[in-house]
């Protein structure tokens, strides 16, 4: 058995991953940027080491910082969780090279089924069909429109090396394909580390449905549990659910067979999850994700199996704790998982709210699980992902799991930052819901989410002031992080240096411009500007793009309110803004 895991993460999934470790009786080690320092899961691990760095290229994918944490830490496995450096090969090629374990596949599975092109050709091997699309890196906008004019619109140009939905882009026309193409390179390149990009046909309205694999070194693969992944807003899921409902008989084996195939068919071991279309009876080969998904936990919750523990354990050289026939065995009931996202789903929006969870409360009783990598008082950043947490329940059929899963969400409690909690209600009260007959564009073609509004409760009071006599602090010595607890007079306080203000006006909310048309564009949230698309003295018409801005790898179109001409732009590419800062006059 393993003796020390560093995990090369954060947020949620690192405290998934810390907890596991424990109850395994092994050590962990995190690693953290700047604005992590306090994090959850720095708090929860033996060990923690800082990589420096705010931007998830500055730290969680800057390969020497973490390469240099393991040999400080004399770690001896890496488990990567999801996004970042898990689907990379060279990084595990890096890992391994040092004579440390990686607690995921081999990575020649990764070069092929993490690239999405070559997995779609190990698919075919495997005997699964899959979506009409290209086997070759696109090269240009113009291999996209020949496509495109070949088998029709729309079009999905996709992250070769992604996932989760970041870097792709559906397109309906030629016209759009240069824009669509440069923005999902842009976004698969902040988050994945690599910009190539590959296109294949969209379907009109089918159903995402995946299947969860776990192989060991030995040779042997079985299929866990299907889940359905179809509640989607922008390519990315807010609902899932183990097992796929709505299936015709043979369908579910089907894909489960299909799926091990795939992953035999490139020698692969530990979790991984082969993802399928589903439309009108038929299923095709999506992808497949090398690592852990973060839906995992919908699986574990119908067949009691500890899926981070599989993998530790598979890491460890040891045989698969189950045969294909035993793990069909333990299937039971139905789970519900709801992704909490830090977004406002108003009008269907859902534009990014980074920002200080003032209150989170999570949500009790039979069958309830909630996972998160925050806590009260801690503070969501622009510059990752906007997970707040998981709410997984289990409920004996599907019925009682949607209804059980309603009322966790009720109890749930997050102020601080707008969520996509009225969403998730709005979804799981729909009938279209209920009777399965919702598909990936469900939630942006058919939800009314017009009503709604993410915020919730007030920010807490300003507390500093309070006389304490003990307290706690963490400082770092080489690097690394060490807690430190201090007794000080009541009357102790730290003084903190005035900060500058820029001038800023209330956001419009939906990402327009200025409130009233008063012609001054605003930002709605803080982050990053990565294209801005007119220029001083253009004419410009009500609802056209003005800037692009990236926040919590997203990218957000920020349109005009009003028709007139660009008098004067505030901002440049790479400029940080703050939620309500002006970038543009129009006059």
């Amino acid at each position: 058995m393993l003796q020390k895991i560093l995990i090369a993460n954060r947020g949620e999934i690192a405290v998934r991953v810390i907890r596991a470790a424990r109850e395994l009786g092994i050590r962990t080690v995190a690693v953290y940027s700047e604005l992590d320092r306090n994090a959850l899961h720095v708090r929860l691990a033996n060990e923690a080491y800082a990589l420096g760095g705010s931007t998830a290229a500055e730290s969680y994918i800057n390969t020497e910082a973490i390469l240099d944490a393991i040999r400080q830490s004399g770690a001896d496995a890496v488990h990567p969780g999801y996004g970042f450096f898990s689907e990379n090969a060279d990084f595990a090629r890096a890992v391994t090279g040092m004579g440390v374990t990686w607690i995921g596949p081999p990575p020649e599975a990764i070069d092929e089924m993490g690239d999405k092109v070559s997995s779609r050709l190990a698919a075919q091997r495997g005997g699964a069909p899959i979506v009409p699309g290209t086997t070759e890196f696109a090269q240009s906008a113009d291999e996209i429109r020949a496509f495109g004019e070949a088998n029709g619109w729309p079009v999905c140009i996709k992250a070769a090396f992604g996932g989760g939905g970041r870097g792709m882009k559906v397109v309906t026309s030629a016209a759009e394909v240069d824009d669509a193409m440069a923005s999902a390179q842009r976004e698969a390149k902040s988050f994945f580390g690599r910009d190539e990009v590959y296109v294949e046909r969209y379907l009109t309205w089918p159903r995402h449905v995946e299947v969860q694999i776990v192989g060991d070194q030995h040779g042997d693969v079985v299929w866990v549990s299907t889940r359905d992944c179809s509640a989607q807003r922008r390519h990315q899921k807010l609902i899932e659910e183990a097992p796929a409902p709505g299936l015709p008989e043979g369908v579910e084996e089907a894909m489960g067979a299909a799926a091990v195939k795939a992953a035999k068919a490139v020698g692969y071991y530990n979790a991984g999850t082969v993802e399928f279309i589903y439309q009108d009876g038929d299923f095709f080969f999506l992808e497949m994700n090398t690592r852990l998904q973060v839906e995992h936990p919908v699986t574990e919750m119908i067949t009691n199996i500890d899926l981070v523990e599989w993998q530790i354990r598979v890491a460890s050289g040891e045989p698969l704790p189950m045969t294909q026939e035993q793990v069909a065995a333990r299937r039971d009931g139905h789970a519900i998982e709801v992704r909490i996202n830090a977004e406002d789903p108003a009008g269907g929006k859902f534009l990014p709210s980074p920002g200080p969870i003032t209150n989170l409360t999570a949500p009790m009783g039979f069958g309830v699980r909630f996972d998160s990598g925050y806590e009260s008082g801690d503070e969501i950043s622009q510059y990752y992902d906007n997970l707040v947490g998981k709410l997984v329940v289990w409920g004996r059929n599907r019925e009682v799991c949607i209804a059980r899963t309603i009322r966790a969400l009720e109890d749930l409690v997050v102020e601080g930052v707008a969520t996509t909690i009225p969403a998730d209600l709005a979804i799981l009260r729909h009938p279209d819901f209920a009777d399965v007959t919702h598909s990936t564009k469900w939630v942006e073609q058919n939800l009314d989410l017009s009503g709604v509004s993410g915020r919730a409760g007030a920010p807490a009071p300003d507390t500093d002031g309070e006389p304490l006599v003990e307290r706690s602090t963490t400082v770092e010595v080489n690097g690394k992080r060490f807690a430190v607890k201090m007794w000080v007079p009541e009357s102790a306080g730290v003084a903190a240096a005035p900060s500058a203000t820029k001038r800023k006006r209330a956001a419009a909310g939906g990402g327009g411009g200025g409130g009233g048309g008063s012609g001054d564009v605003a930002v709605p949230m803080q982050g990053t500007i990565v294209k801005v698309l007119v220029e001083v003295g253009q004419a410009v018409e009500a609802g056209q793009g003005i800037v692009v801005l990236e926040a919590m790898k997203m990218e957000n179109q920020i349109n005009a309110e009003k028709a007139g001409t660009v008098s004067e732009i505030k901002v440049a590419v790479g400029d940080k803004v703050g939620g309500g800062d002006v970038v543009a006059v129009i006059t």
